[in-house]
């Protein structure tokens, strides 16, 4: 049986950090989203924040004009953040936790004990045609509050997993694979779209791509780190190439 296409969303947020480090216009992220689809990618994703700390209104809606793949419009479930999809329409939204403390975002949504805030939230954007996605750590009980909310997508954070690799912890990185896994399935079996993402590098995008359930990747930091070095078409036709790998075992399984 073959293994869905696996899609890879670039995540174009710190070309806006660069940007606004700064001030003024360059480096533009409209243009690494030009440049990111033109290499291989499937979607483009960017964070509007409540403190617009990169990614600012203005990118949202010429990355609405002016790029021909879908844009997954990350954002946290506030009455602001709502309104601005419903005004702009995504191809979809991917609702996350947010602190203004925190460097990234840090863990998934508390699912399972914010439903009273996520309902009405999923249930607007889902009316007005937007696909809704939950950033979700792979919890059996944050999974199946998903499922029951009707979400139809759940994206997993595999932050834990990919720092765990990075830092040599085989134990707590066996662990959190094994989550990452069974969650995968679960979600599968309840009639969820699954997307990872999170820390993913070439190496860890590769391992990933071998789990069938997995439809979409999506990776920013790590992209943009390397096209410092090399350039952003080369990072991305590395990563798209190693997710192919990964894909192959999948469908040969």
């Amino acid at each position: 049986m073959t293994a869905p296409k696996l899609r890879l969303g670039v995540n174009i947020d710190h070309v806006a950090t660069i940007r606004n480090a700064r001030g003024g216009r360059h480096p533009d992220p409209v243009k690494a989203a030009r440049i990111a689809i033109e290499a291989g990618a499937d979607g483009i994703t960017a964070h509007l924040r409540e403190d617009r700390r990169h990614i600012v209104d203005d990118d949202i809606a010429r990355l609405m004009a002016e790029i021909s793949k879908p844009l997954n419009f990350e954002m946290a479930a506030t009455e602001e953040m709502i309104g601005i999809a419903l005004k702009t329409k995504p191809h979809a939204a991917c609702l996350v936790p947010e602190k203004r403390s925190e460097r990234t975002t840090e863990g998934g949504l508390n699912v399972a004990g914010q439903q009273a805030v996520l309902a009405p939230a999923i249930d607007k954007l889902g009316n007005a045609g937007i696909r809704v996605s939950l950033f979700i750590a792979a919890e059996p009980r944050q999974i199946e509050t998903a499922a029951r909310l009707r979400a139809p997508v759940i994206e997993i954070h595999v932050g834990p997993w990919c720092d765990a690799l990075t830092e040599g912890h085989r134990e707590a990185a066996d662990a959190e694979w094994k989550r990452i896994r069974e969650g995968a399935g679960l979600a599968k079996s309840l009639g969820l779209e699954v997307h990872a993402g999170h820390g993913l590098d070439y190496a860890s995008a590769q391992t990933i791509a071998a789990l069938p359930e997995i439809v979409e990747l999506n990776i920013g930091h790590f992209l943009i780190g390397e096209a410092v070095f090399d350039s952003l078409p080369h990072a991305i036709k590395l990563m798209r190439a190693a997710m192919d790998r990964g894909r192959a075992k999948a469908g040969a399984s």
